[in-house]
């Protein structure tokens, strides 16, 4: 790695949290390249400083470029960091893998378990790059893409096996209004930030079928113990689980209008389809693609996860709305731990 020169990253892709990483990364002095698929998106952020796909009313800073060449994106870069769909990480990783250098640091923003095979996005990155673990970090949090790009005040967990890498990437990401901390789970981490898609995928449905705010929080509260089951079977910390990737993300996903799972079921609460709720949405999301594979992983590991089951059977339409909530609460009730 060349000393004495700044800190380079290559953001894949421009989504609104990919850009909103990258504003983080480029205001913390971080030479940052911004990759997007579409050609317009590059020219707008590169002539006008703005993504004009997800935030055009939103100035980004003037040292952030652009590019649809992944081979130019990570030319010399310190740090890949990853923001697209779980599903298409392997895909796409496959593609870039021949341009990423022996030494970057790889930092995955995903949230969500591969379908096909119930693998976290870490363990896809070392699988498909060849990379060791320890060159892979997790960025995770109560990070809310809108409110990072007004410059809102937000924290963040750098989750790496390797703790200077971590610490490398929190001094590349830190700035005024974003404070991220360092942790060497990344299987706690990785999984508070996918089933929380989940729960707050319930939340939402609650609300949408006018529950009130004590249904709202059960469910908040249960999911954390079932997500704690879960990670802790799977090697994580729990204090990972109550901290800013578990309980922290959870709280934000779970109760803020700008979540889209959280939108999401609202609208199934509403009576939408699973199809037409998508069609609304638009945007990736993650606790859809991701409850079957979160439930699998629950049943390797002998765990129950009731709030996740329910969630999958819902969107496999394997119950209706009205059977969902009869389930949860009619569970038989035992001491709570």
């Amino acid at each position: 790695m060349t000393q004495h020169r700044p800190t380079r990253a290559a953001v894949f892709s421009a989504g609104s949290w990919g850009t909103a990483v990258a504003k983080i990364l480029a205001d913390a002095g971080t030479e940052v390249v911004l990759h997007a698929r579409r050609d317009e998106i590059v020219d707008s952020i590169n002539t006008v400083h703005r993504n004009s796909g997800y935030f055009p009313d939103i100035a980004l800073p003037a040292a952030l470029r652009a590019t649809t060449d992944p081979a130019a994106a990570l030319d010399d870069v310190d740090f890949l960091v990853l923001s697209i769909p779980a599903q298409s990480l392997r895909s796409n990783l496959a593609a870039w893998g021949p341009y990423i250098g022996p030494e970057t640091v790889i930092v995955s923003l995903m949230k969500g378990i591969e379908q096909s095979s119930h693998l976290r996005a870490s363990q896809i990155i070392t699988e498909v790059t060849g990379v060791s673990a320890e060159r892979v970090a997790v960025l995770s949090g109560p990070n809310l893409a809108r409110e990072i790009m007004e410059g809102q005040p937000a924290a963040a967990t750098v989750a790496c096996l390797d703790e200077d890498a971590a610490r490398r990437f929190q001094k590349a990401c830190h700035t005024p209004y974003f404070r991220p901390y360092t942790s060497t789970d990344v299987t706690g981490s990785e999984l508070g930030g996918a089933v929380k898609n989940v729960v707050a995928l319930a939340v939402g449905i609650a609300s949408g079928m006018g529950l009130g705010h004590n249904a709202q929080a059960m469910l908040i509260t249960r999911g954390l113990a079932e997500t704690t089951r879960l990670a802790v079977a799977m090697g994580a910390q729990p204090a990972t689980l109550a901290g800013l990737s578990g309980l922290g993300d959870l709280v934000a996903t779970c109760s803020s209008p700008l979540s889209r799972n959280r939108t999401f079921g609202t609208h199934l609460g509403q009576g939408l389809s699973v199809q037409e709720a998508t069609a609304v949405t638009r945007q990736t999301t993650e606790g859809v693609k991701s409850a079957e594979a979160i439930l699998a992983l629950a049943h390797d590991h002998g765990m129950e996860m009731p709030i996740t089951e329910v969630i999958s059977d819902l969107l496999h339409e394997q119950i209706t709305l009205e059977d969902a909530a009869a389930v949860l609460m009619q569970r038989p009730t035992k001491p709570e731990h």
